[in-house]
Parts: C-alpha cells; sequence; structure tokens
C-alpha cells in the first residue's frame, strides 16, 4: 500500500532539507552574515560588498519566483506527482541551486558571465532565507491559483529589471548564455 504524503511530512522534510542546507554551507565554509559587520537585515545595493549578506536583498525576489516555479512542476508533472510532492521537489531544488551557486565554479561564472564582478558568494543567512522566501512563492502558488502566480511572477521580473537592472530571467540568460549588451546596459 502507498503511503500517503501529508502536510506534516512534507514540513518534516522542507526542515530536515534546511538542516542539510545549513550544514553544507557551514562544512563548505561559508561565513554566517555579512563580514562587514553591518548588522542590518537587508541590503539593497547590489554594487556593494553586503548583497547576499543580509536576510534581504533585491535577488529576494528571484528567490520567490523560483516557489512560483511550482506552478510549471504541477504543469508537467501534475498528472503524476501530487502537490505536496512537488513542493518538496522545488525545495530540493532551491536547497541544491543554495549550495551550487557557493561552489567556485558558480562564483567564478557570476563574475564573469554577469554584473555580479565582486561576488563572492551568499552568507549562510542569505541562503536560508533565500531558502524560505521560495517556500513562501510555493504557498503563493497552493494557497491561491496559477493566474496570480504568474502575474506575480512577472510583476517581479518587470520590477525587478526597472530596479536593478537584473531579473531571474536575465540572470538565467546571462549564466548560459551571455550578451555583451546586456551587461553593459546592467552596470553602473
Amino acid at each position: 500500500m502507498q503511503e500517503k504524503l501529508t502536510d506534516r511530512k512534507v514540513a518534516y522534510a522542507l526542515l530536515a532539507i534546511a538542516v542539510v542546507t545549513c550544514i553544507t554551507l557551514v562544512l563548505m565554509r561559508r561565513v554566517w552574515w555579512c563580514e562587514v559587520g553591518d548588522y542590518s537585515p537587508w541590503s539593497w545595493d547590489i554594487w556593494s560588498s553586503h548583497n547576499s549578506q543580509h536576510l534581504l536583498d533585491p535577488y529576494s525576489l528571484s528567490h520567490f519566483q523560483h516557489g512560483i516555479g511550482l506552478l510549471l512542476l504541477q504543469f508537467c508533472c501534475g498528472r503524476w506527482l501530487s502537490v505536496r510532492t512537488c513542493t518538496v521537489i522545488v525545495a530540493l531544488i532551491e536547497a541544491a541551486w543554495e549550495i551550487v551557486e557557493k561552489t567556485s565554479f558558480m562564483i567564478n561564472r557570476y563574475r564573469e558571465a554577469t554584473i555580479s564582478l565582486d561576488y563572492f558568494g551568499d552568507s549562510i543567512m542569505n541562503s536560508m532565507s533565500d531558502y524560505g522566501v521560495c517556500l513562501l512563492g510555493v504557498v503563493l502558488v497552493r494557497k491561491t491559483n496559477w493566474k496570480l502566480g504568474l502575474a506575480v511572477f512577472v510583476a517581479f521580473e518587470i520590477g525587478s529589471v526597472l530596479w536593478i537592472r537584473d531579473s531571474l530571467m536575465l540572470n538565467i540568460l546571462m549564466l548560459t548564455y551571455p550578451v555583451e549588451a546586456i551587461k553593459l546596459w546592467q552596470a553602473p
């Protein structure tokens, strides 16, 4: 008999994923918090050494969009996977990204291909916050409908482009196929 994945089991899985991610980042010798010494919970300047070192930054919007990505997973696999299973898969993907993003390869890729010239990896607290923000995107999709999720996704894309001249889609493009004209436009 197949065991049903309950909300409680999903919550335990999400917590376990967070703990394993945190331990992995500690073992990777990531810093816990901003080494510059600013204890503000957020940093809004993507060009400063504080970016990706506090709980929230402009890129928190893209992590919320990762959670909204549950829509795509549900659309593609909803026939075979429950919403709860999709939630755990999204959490696993986000956690994996938070770890891969801190590898030397990805840090160097960011420096070479994107506007993040001084990027040296997120702090552990920023990574854990990104994970939590992603799960908030999942909650939005689970508690509302796909139309609202899609509208928020698009609004965050447009808002990010207007605010910081970067976004989730631009970041993916620049990491996979850098466009020099975009990089010049994004420069401060």
